[in-house]
């Protein structure tokens, strides 16, 4: 017989005998099929939500833009040439957008809105739904001077009016005639930080908010006539080509919300990561299963031997049954993972673009089995290459198998391959390569550090000093003796509870900073569209209302960066950290001298009376992500004129204080005779909310055309925000704490056979239930702490990177975190253990005696 068709031979009867194996079920399996069904189910919703969102928002993408292609202009309208040119594309509908304040008629009460002013075209795509029902047109018609306005719900919540009320609007009055249900192009929009007012622009005309320097965003939506991807492209081609200096920004029904698009893509990346996790830590759980279940099969193991089996024959019928009940638990984390999806259409519909009906998103479900697989082989070939090498004698006495030797090298080869692949997979899949390679290396060095710690707890507890407590001198044992179940308890655990410290803490120190520490040192006020004639009357109102606050003003304009050092942004690579940059227009100044709230980094400052060519001061750290070095030069687009100027220096901005900070301040040459507004902050931290509420009041009846912005209400709008993100962080953070769960009780499992004949032979030699039940305890206490000091520590050290070193803010350790910790450690320690080793605390003598 030839080698393949021997080889062949032995496969089919791997395959035969393991099947036949089997047939008993899978008893000494289930943490095994729990770990990988809840890692790829994790995975595979992370994704199937995500892929669902993505699909919509491309499948609805000529609703969400309201139109084939949209320009955008900022602080200017379009010109002849400009417009002529939209008109030649198709059907035109022209819009505004902008913050405004909207107050009672008697003055009594204001709010801040986001303003939106339509013509009698829009929108090209999708409708608006409103309370009640009637034509667009009809609801913004002017109706004797006073024209129709249509509302989100919660404007009215917050003024206490309703449909058939009247608002003042700058020096217009409207009446809201229905109440916005959905708006088909709100999140193509962006994020609004106040709730919305639609209009027509007739009524945004009598207004009179829209004056030099105001913040306006016109809109300009086109219909093609023939809107085929190809054609949008060429459309942006030209238009790019035909008005090179025009500074608007572009955006097609391809990619109607690329910011959303962007951050769902990177969320999603975050909780895979994390679904990840969990499978890796399950992978712990799938090595013990596997070693616990090879040591229930020594006496088949042993005959197999005997009757002449060689080595790789054994192997292969129990890698076959791994693989086989790894497929299973994959099949079953498949279907979980479909099903995630429609229990999350009911939570964001409504709020993100999400599929009417049940589907299924193959790519997600391959790349969750991919993981799934890779880690089942990953950690299962260790424990079946020491399986493999335990001779018969050794079986037939009832030894377990030795874990003090490595198994064979190509095992270990084997096991370091599956684990690059996982790494690799993970590294290739992900939206930012060098976060998921951040991870991984986390995640590697944290079970290095886990092992150390658990040598560190053993070698502690064998060379603890001799106690009195019988109990307590067992439990000591128990953690140093060979077989103990301290790594299996300190591995299992450890990355788990560490991810929970690590996203605990983050999210608590964030809700800190927006809810106390935050408020304490930011502005009370920002005064946004300021005009030039109206600065001195606006300090008098601001300096009668609030007298002991601090008044701070700077010009600014909006400019969108083009190029730099005459190389179009479009195409430098740029780092994901750097993008915002360059992402629309900012916020630009000038100034004399260096802005108090910033220190130069590097460079020069210009004189006060500077008059040379136009220079530029650069946020040091976000030129540092742009590739920027002094001397280099920048182009800005400002109202549609393209102004190049050299950076003199590069300033150290506090962003987070939340003051008046630009990434670009110029000198003042750059900029003269440019129309412009002024913007403004208040800043008295002993201001009481009366007298806030008053200095609203006052700016808001004074100088309607003020845009107020109060601090601590947009704090209170990200927070919402950030308590909804900090739900679906915490729910994936619990999928690795259940799998830490799992892989516990799978380790409890694996050393029950060794704590049986502990038990029986201690009660044979006098030893009371009570006893033990107290010794288990003492070890599972011990054990749950060392593990709760090695989360907190390195969950610590995690949360303040990410917090102090990438989101730039204060880190502090918060010690109800602590606490929390220390007591979910010591419940599943104690609380699994002490059931793990309840049914052993009952086990026969006899039985047990025999086979010793």
């Amino acid at each position: 017989m030839n080698a393949p068709a021997r080889s062949a031979g032995w496969l089919s009867l791997a395959f035969r005998l393991a099947l036949r194996e089997m047939r008993g079920g899978l008893r000494g399996f289930y943490i095994f099929l729990a770990c990988i069904a809840l890692g790829t189910a994790a995975i595979a919703g992370v994704n199937s939500v995500s892929g669902a969102i993505s699909q919509s928002i491309e499948a609805q993408g000529q609703t969400l833009l309201a139109g084939d292609i949209r320009f955008q202009l900022r602080n200017r309208v379009a010109t002849d040439a400009e417009r002529g040119y939209f008109d030649t594309l198709g059907d035109v509908s022209v819009s505004a957008g902008l913050r405004s304040m909207a107050r009672l008629p008697d003055g009594s009460d204001q709010t801040l809105v986001e303003l939106k002013a339509v013509d009698d075209d829009y929108p090209l795509y999708g409708t608006v739904e409103t309370t009640p029902a009637e034509p667009l047109a009809r609801l913004t018609a002017d109706d004797g001077g006073t024209f129709g306005a249509l509302a989100a719900p919660l404007l009215l919540e917050r003024l206490g009016v309703r449909v058939g009320d009247e608002l003042l609007l700058g020096t217009a009055r409207v009446r809201i005639t229905a109440t916005i249900d959905r708006e088909p192009d709100a999140l193509s929009d962006g994020f609004g930080l106040a709730p919305r007012l639609l209009i027509s622009n007739d009524a945004l005309a009598a207004t009179g908010l829209v004056q030099t320097g105001s913040l306006v965003e016109h809109q300009y939506k086109v219909r093609l006539d023939a809107p085929t991807s190809r054609a949008i492209a060429e459309v942006r081609r030209q238009a790019e080509r035909q008005f090179p200096s025009a500074g608007w920004s572009i955006r097609t029904s391809n990619n109607a919300t690329p910011s959303l698009t962007s951050n769902i893509t990177r969320f999603s990346q975050f909780l895979t990561l994390v679904g990840l996790t969990a499978l890796i830590v399950g992978g712990v759980g799938v090595a013990n299963a596997v070693r616990a279940y090879l040591d229930t099969k020594r006496g088949v193991i042993a005959t197999f031997k005997c009757l002449g089996a060689p080595a790789r024959l054994i192997s292969a019928i129990y890698l076959i049954q791994i693989v086989l009940i790894a497929v299973i638990g994959i099949l079953i984390g498949l279907v979980l993972g479909m099903l995630i999806p429609i229990v999350a259409v009911r939570f964001l519909e409504g709020v993100l673009p999400v599929p009417a009906g049940l589907a299924i998103y193959p790519g997600a479900l391959a790349l969750a089995a991919a993981f799934g697989v890779i880690t089942a082989l990953a950690f299962a070939i260790m424990p079946l290459g020491h399986a493999r090498e335990v001779p018969a004698t050794a079986l037939f006495r009832e030894q377990g198998f030795e874990r003090s030797r490595l198994p064979a090298w190509p095992y270990i080869a084997g096991a370091g391959l599956f684990l690059a692949a996982l790494g690799g997979l993970a590294v290739w899949t992900a939206y930012d390569r060098y976060i998921a390679v951040v991870f991984l290396g986390s995640i590697a060095f944290a079970f290095v550090v886990l092992r150390l710690v658990a040598s560190l707890v053993t070698a502690l507890a064998r060379r603890a000093p001799r106690v009195n407590s019988p109990a307590l001198r067992l439990a000591i044992g128990n953690i140093h003796r060979p077989g103990a179940l301290t790594p299996s308890v300190v591995l299992s655990l450890g990355l788990g509870l560490a991810l929970l410290v690590t996203l605990t803490l983050i999210d608590g120190n964030l809700r800190r900073e927006l809810t106390s520490s935050l408020p304490e040192r930011a502005p009370n006020f920002f005064f946004i569209d300021i005009q030039g004639n109206d600065l001195d009357g606006f300090r008098k109102v601001l300096t009668d209302t609030m007298p002991d606050g601090k008044i701070i003003e700077v010009p600014m304009l909006r400019g969108r960066i083009t190029a730099f050092n005459g190389e179009d942004v479009a195409r430098r690579d740029v780092p994901a950290s750097g993008r915002w940059v360059l992402q629309g227009d900012r916020g630009i100044t000038y100034a004399k001298n260096l802005p108090e709230n910033s220190t130069l980094a590097a460079g020069q400052w210009w004189p006060a009376d500077y008059a040379g060519e136009p220079l530029v001061s650069f946020s040091a750290e976000e030129a540092g992500e742009l590739g920027l070095k002094v001397g280099d030069t920048v182009t800005v687009n400002v109202l549609g004129r393209n102004m190049t100027a050299r950076i003199a220096n590069f300033r150290n901005v506090e962003w987070e204080s939340l003051s008046i900070n630009f990434v670009m301040v110029f000198s003042p040459n750059t900029f003269a005779g440019a129309p412009h507004a002024w913007l403004a902050t208040m800043i008295d931290p002993d201001a009481t909310a009366e007298q806030e509420a008053a200095t609203l009041r006052a700016v808001t009846n004074a100088y309607p055309t003020i845009t107020s912005v109060r601090v601590k209400d947009a704090l209170d709008i990200v927070n919402e925000l950030m308590g909804q993100l900090a739900t679906a962080v915490r729910a994936a953070a619990a999928v690795a704490l259940i799998a830490s769960v799992l892989v516990l009780a799978g380790a409890l499992a694996a050393g029950n056979r060794a704590r049986t004949h502990d038990a029986v032979v201690l009660k044979t030699l006098g030893a009371t239930r009570t006893t033990l039940i107290r010794a288990f305890s003492y070890e599972y206490v011990m054990l749950g702490l060392a593990t709760a000091v090695f989360a907190l520590f390195s969950g610590g050290v995690a949360a303040w990177f990410v917090v102090s070193r990438i989101m730039t803010l204060p880190s502090s350790f918060l010690p109800d975190v602590a606490l929390m910790t220390v007591l979910i450690a010591l419940a599943m320690t104690v609380g699994i253990g002490l059931a793990g080793t309840w049914r052993v605390l009952g086990q026969k003598a006899a039985t047990v005696l025999r086979e010793l």
